[in-house]
């Protein structure tokens, strides 16, 4: 039996419309989002990577982005993720044969769920699921994961350069970072 900690967050008193508290284990493990995808869509890639040396595919991967409700509210009227902020990337495989479809690729199975969680003390930690809908441990701060972020992340550690509905929000707002 899972003993659950809701973590409280300056998002906590604007829960609904889709959103879930966080919640950890007794353990510390992250508790799967079940609804993520009632969340708000950012973006998706094809075939996305982030090394100069990754090779391409016939049937590359599709990741889909989304984010709390809450956390986007908050980022409009700001221009920064609050405490609380959760990302889910979704990873999904790419596919280009099947029914009707002649060209072009579409989306299949699910291959691997991530988050990356603004903490209530402020930090960012990343969290991987897997294909499973089970608690997860915090990834080590020894991954990559974590410097690219801080190195490349146009606001707060984060990949807005990649989210367009966001880019202009947090250019007006003076939150964006221009980096590579």
């Amino acid at each position: 039996m899972l003993s659950l900690v809701t973590v409280g967050t300056s998002l906590a008193g604007r829960m609904g419309g889709g959103d879930e508290p966080l919640q950890f284990t007794g353990k510390g493990e992250l508790v799967f989002p079940e609804h993520y995808r009632e969340w708000v869509w950012l973006t998706s890639g094809l075939g996305m990577s982030y090394t100069p040396t990754a090779q391409e595919s016939a049937d590359p991967r599709f990741d889909n982005v989304f984010v709390s409700p809450a956390a986007y509210r908050a980022f409009v009227a700001t221009g920064t993720w609050p405490n609380g902020t959760v990302f889910v990337l979704e990873i999904r495989s790419g596919q280009h044969k099947g029914s009707i479809n002649q060209t072009g690729h579409y989306q299949g199975e699910l291959l691997d769920i991530e988050t990356h969680v603004k903490k209530a003390d402020g930090t960012w930690a990343f969290y991987g699921f897997g294909n499973e809908h089970k608690a997860a441990h915090a990834i080590g701060h020894d991954a990559a994961c974590y410097s690219c972020h801080e190195q490349h992340g146009a606001v707060d550690t984060t990949f807005v350069q990649f989210y367009p509905t966001l880019q202009k929000v947090a250019h007006e707002k003076g939150t964006y970072k221009e980096k590579n």
